[in-house]
């Protein structure tokens, strides 16, 4: 029997994730143990209650270890127990705080890295349940036909009712060439459905580009890792060998975000002074970011394209963008992640991922559940369903958008999670009896996407305004017409 528990106190912040930063503010307010502002008598009489609630509290959980170890009907591990006593510990917290054990811990520092082994999804949890947030471009998931939205409920026939986030992750990685097999539900559908991905090595391209017109660039950064910034600059120095930049589309669609710092570096490509993010941790300490000078190009407009599947360091990047009048925000809402997270190496690989502050845009909005809201808001139209409609002189109704909702009274199936959520332990899908189940690839082209060409419009009617020295909705870029109307 163990006599105590040995309580670290010391913790190493390692790395960042999705704005992991103010690591000397969570040491200074970890050696305060909660003080706060607080002086005096009052301050001493709460900390001793506190201290003494502390002891009371480990000492009852003191005597469940003992009694599970000396009495439960099988020999358990320590470990066990006290990993999943962290774990239940950490889900009485926000859905971004985890514990992370050698395997998860491992993979998570490789994850920022670009290069990592999967199916290539990022996923969270919505109203309790397992939701990709976004299928990385070009990955076995997203050739397989994986959507954001859906909805993830078993992986290889085991119920992800009351999994974390952490061990989802751990289960869809594996050996490169293996598969595994999810069971999703999705709007429209009767029943779920299952998809077989082959994992792979998981190389993300971090930066795509292409020439819409003559001129105007359109670049998709799919998420924000070490090689962001560097692979956008390259991206625009390749284009303008050729031509001068006169409009940039910046599409951060699906982006599910990444570093903080490279959310900085990739705000202050487009900006050069102001804030960029601002952070307040539960003390009101607060940590400000400012735009790196001497990297920004302001001599033409941008046009930013976001939505749903747009999450953190994306919708600091929008609101940076935004709230500085430097580019013009188009598109859907985002999704609405407003929170700080660090990551701390509790003892060798053993690690917690921990929410420790909320941040905010330069004007001092909090985005937290609301998202970063567009200037301009579009539909996501199927474009050959608009083309056809366009031909034949007909209208574009609520159906033809994609992932349009079903009717809950019409006679289609309403999803109801508790019939699919069985229990942990349910036979394994055979993969021999089931089929592959994929959905039409179809690889992105910028040009046929609705939204990208609205956005294109936009710049070129921004631009046409200027010339003819007229009002223009403002994309935050200064031209020839303006220096000289001043």
């Amino acid at each position: 029997m163990r006599r105590g528990l040995v309580a670290v106190l010391l913790v190493f912040i390692v790395f960042g994730v999705f704005g992991a930063f103010g690591s000397a503010t969570f040491a200074k307010e970890a050696q305060k143990d909660g003080a706060g502002e607080k002086s005096g008598k009052e301050s001493a009489k709460e900390a001793k209650e506190a201290n003494g609630d502390r002891y009371e509290n480990l000492g009852l959980f003191q005597k469940v270890l003992y009694f599970i170890e000396q009495n439960y009907v099988e020999e358990v591990k320590n470990k066990d127990l006290i990993y999943g006593a962290i774990k239940g510990m950490m889900d009485t917290l926000d859905p971004h705080s985890n514990f992370l054990p050698p395997e998860i811990f491992k993979d998570m520092k490789t994850d920022t890295s670009g290069k990592f082994g999967g199916v290539g999804i990022e996923i969270g949890l919505k109203d309790s349940i397992l939701t990709v947030v976004t299928p990385i471009d070009d990955t076995p998931a997203y050739k397989a036909g994986l959507k954001a939205g859906d909805k993830i409920l078993k992986i290889n026939g085991e119920s992800t009712k009351g999994m974390s986030l952490s061990e989802a992750v751990a289960k869809m990685r594996g050996k490169r060439g293996s598969d595994v097999v999810m069971s999703i539900w999705r709007d429209g559908l009767d029943k779920p459905k299952e998809y077989r991905v082959t994992r792979a090595e998981i190389k993300i391209q971090t930066t795509k580009s292409e020439s819409l017109e003559p001129g105007y660039l359109y670049m998709r950064l799919t998420n924000f890792n070490e090689q962001s910034t560097d692979s956008m600059k390259h991206a625009m120095a390749e284009f303008e060998k050729k031509e001068p930049i006169r409009g940039l589309v910046f599409d951060l669609r699906n982006n599910p975000g990444g570093l903080l710092d490279q959310a900085v570096s990739v705000s202050s490509l487009f900006m050069d002074d102001g804030v960029i993010v601002s952070t307040k941790t539960r003390n009101k300490e607060t940590d400000i970011q400012t735009a790196k000078k001497g990297m920004a190009r302001k001599d033409f407009p941008v046009a930013v394209l976001v939505n749903g599947a747009s999450a953190s360091a994306s919708e600091i990047v929008a609101g940076a963008l935004q709230d500085h009048k430097r580019a013009v925000i188009m598109g859907q809402p985002t999704f609405g992640k407003g929170s700080v997270q660090t990551v701390i190496e509790l003892q060798p690989e053993v690690g917690l991922k921990l929410t420790i502050a909320r941040y905010y845009t330069p004007s001092g909005r909090s985005i937290q559940l609301k998202g970063i809201q567009p200037d301009i808001l579009l539909d996501d139209f199927d474009q050959k369903t608009l083309d056809d409609a366009l031909r034949k002189g007909s209208f574009i109704r609520e159906r033809d958008l994609k992932h349009h909702m079903t009717n809950e009274l019409s006679d289609e199936k309403e999803f109801r999670p508790d019939e699919y959520m069985l229990k942990d332990g349910d036979k394994a899908v055979d993969d021999k009896k089931k089929e592959k189940a994929r959905d039409d690839f179809k690889p992105f082209v910028a040009k046929e996407d609705y939204q990208v060409r609205q956005a294109l419009n936009y710049i070129k009617s921004y631009q046409i305004f200027r010339a003819a020295g007229l009002e223009a909705p403002d994309a935050g870029v200064k031209t020839a017409t303006d220096k000289k109307r001043k």
